[in-house]
């Protein structure tokens, strides 16, 4: 099987489960390190399936591999080759696909619930598995749901949580957490939050975060492995 492509926007936020989660199953990947420079791959074909990790950057800035990565996704929607995005992967995703990413009424950072959207595509994708769950955010933007696109999750901080069309699957939220992740994100806390005026209950504290870490984890790989099973499914051989 040709390897999944995963997209690294900066370091400290690697794909986490998501490369456990694929490993555990035999399938391949390859990291494409844009924090360190790597180039775009022009040909989606390359891969059985592409993966976009989060970052602190826009989608609306005016940067050459955020312009290359819509074309790319744009080129593998058109191949059939599988697309899922986490959080700026999923804002890539929206863009690309027609949608636009804007400010979110309130930013989300920390543990929250999303639910499940019913849908004939919301059954696909989650079977029998629990229609409410907590994930985990960290973001300030959010997306529209694209043309041809089904909303799949929502929050109440955030409407638009997670979109599917067809076999390709776009987060606001992250799934993809470890407790090294989660960690290393909560160093970032005082810079993203000194803008607020105020604390807003969409934003909790590191000590919020990091309480009952592991049990939340498995809690939240539990409905990763729902989403990321499904996801392979598509994958090209």
């Amino acid at each position: 099987m040709k390897p999944v492509a995963i997209f690294r926007h900066l370091a400290t936020e690697g794909p986490g489960y998501f490369a456990t989660y694929l490993e555990r199953h035999d399938v391949p990947w390859q990291l494409v390190k844009i924090d360190a420079g790597d180039a775009v791959p022009p040909d989606p074909r390359a891969y059985s399936g592409i993966c976009f990790m989060g970052g602190p950057m826009s989608v609306n800035d005016d940067l050459p591999w955020i312009r290359d990565e819509l074309a790319l996704i744009r080129c593998a929607v058109d191949a059939d080759v599988p697309v899922i995005g986490h959080c700026l992967g999923g804002q890539l995703m929206a863009r690309a696909l027609g949608g636009a990413v804007t400010r979110n009424r309130v930013k989300e950072i920390g543990w929250g619930e999303v639910q499940v959207v019913e849908s004939d595509a919301a059954r696909r994708w989650f079977g029998e598995a629990p229609r409410t769950f907590p994930a985990f955010h960290w973001h300030g933007e959010t997306f529209s749901i694209p043309p041809h696109a089904i909303r799949i999750l929502s929050s109440a901080h955030c409407e638009n949580q997670a979109f599917v069309r067809g076999k390709h699957f776009g987060m606001q939220c992250h799934v993809e957490m470890t407790p090294q992740l989660v960690s290393d994100w909560c160093r970032d806390w005082n810079r993203e939050v000194a803008a607020l005026a105020a604390r807003v209950p969409s934003v909790q504290t590191p000590d919020e975060m990091m309480a009952g870490l592991d049990a939340r984890i498995a809690a939240l790989h539990r409905m990763a492995d729902v989403i990321y099973a499904e996801w392979i499914k598509g994958l090209r051989p």
